[in-house]
């Protein structure tokens, strides 16, 4: 596992990295739009976070086990984050629609952050909904044939595919430190937690993801096998080495 000083560099040096041309131009077809619009805008508006229940939860719990760094590696990742959210508002502007301010799927997320203090329901949250993230931008990417919303998913997803391996680290650390007993419960919370929120993802988006390749049964499969992969990690001890990179 890396420490948290490794993600701060992670962060900091991906923020450097340009990957989108913003001298394309938005194309899509008025059936486009209609197959695309709502889910864009639904998941636009959950990138957009300002994270604070998070950045509380993170400095409680980097206070409680001694890493201060830990708590810069989160707000650097939420960050990312807003990146995602902000050029995703700036195609949705670029193809003359409108932001959406409000939407039942975020609303119902933010109001299970707004209570939570704990590192480990956060961290099991993410992971879950980056995981769900990583089939929707590549759905959202195979929908169409615009090379501008393209590379915009492709920056998201590169993004993504770190935010799990961090998520999933912090996971591993905390899984670490419960009892036997206490671990066969988590396994069982995950799992219903992972396939629960999974399944409200695809009923809320699943025109987008079919129309981006994916049926039911394929979008499970691919839940299924991240699950696998992230309960494999957090709990297979010759993982957990920490790298002083």
């Amino acid at each position: 596992m890396h420490t948290s000083n490794y993600w701060i560099k992670h962060f900091k040096a991906n923020a450097r990295e340009i990957r989108i041309d913003w001298n394309l131009f938005p194309s899509l077809t008025a059936d486009e739009v209609k197959i695309i619009l709502q889910s864009l805008q639904a998941w636009q508006l959950g990138e957009t976070s300002e994270g604070a229940h998070l950045i509380a939860a993170s400095t409680k719990y980097a206070n409680k086990i001694g890493d201060p760094d830990y708590v810069e590696a989160v707000e650097l990742f939420i960050k990312e984050e807003q990146k995602h959210g902000n050029n995703l508002g700036r195609y949705i502007d670029g193809i003359g629609q409108t932001r959406i301010k409000k939407d039942w799927g975020d609303t119902l997320f933010r109001k299970v952050r707004y209570y939570n203090t704990n590192m480990e329901i956060w961290t099991v949250a993410v992971i879950v909904v980056e995981s769900t993230a990583q089939i929707f931008y590549q759905a959202l990417k195979d929908a169409t044939d615009c090379e501008l919303l393209q590379a915009i998913c492709t920056d998201i997803l590169i993004d993504e595919a770190y935010h799990i391996t961090f998520q999933t680290e912090r996971l591993a650390m905390i899984y670490e430190g419960k009892s036997d007993s206490a671990k066969a419960c988590r396994n069982f919370v995950y799992k219903a937690f992972f396939f629960l929120t999974s399944c409200l993802v695809w009923f809320a988006h699943r025109t987008l993801f079919k129309a981006g390749g994916n049926t039911f049964n394929s979008f499970t499969r691919k839940m299924i096998y991240k699950y696998r992969k992230t309960i494999k990690m957090i709990t297979e001890k010759e993982q957990k080495h920490v790298s002083w990179e």
